[in-house]
């Protein structure tokens, strides 16, 4: 496994690499499926579930943000850190969950609003 921890002292096994990317692009795919099912259940007049489903659609984010965190952390601008299509693949995962979840967060707020 990818010892977020240490890769500041080696180089990354690209194959570990990986497995910690395919992480991130799950905590980010699960945060933008949350949110818009909460979306979903604020439309329904529902909208203490919508924000439950909120919270739980920021935890996953909060995980996939943390692992950018310490990739970034970790590469120090130094090009440690080996940029595959995967990587690149992950930070737009986490970059479009990211902004979903703000916009998901405007229409929740507009259908209580509309209520």
């Amino acid at each position: 496994m990818f010892d977020l921890d240490n890769v500041v002292e080696s180089e990354v096994d690209t194959d570990d690499l990986e497995e910690v990317v395919m992480g991130l692009i799950i905590n980010s795919g699960q945060a933008r499926s949350l949110a818009y099912g909460a979306l979903k259940i604020a439309k329904t007049g529902d909208f203490e579930k919508a924000w439950e489903l909120m919270a739980q659609s920021r935890e996953a984010l909060n995980a996939a943000h943390l692992v950018q965190t310490k990739l970034i952390e970790g590469d120090q601008g130094e090009g440690k850190t080996k940029v595959s299509l995967v990587l690149v693949h992950a930070q737009d995962h986490l970059m479009t969950s990211m902004l979903a979840r703000e916009l998901v967060t405007e229409l929740i707020e507009l259908h209580e609003k509309i209520k």
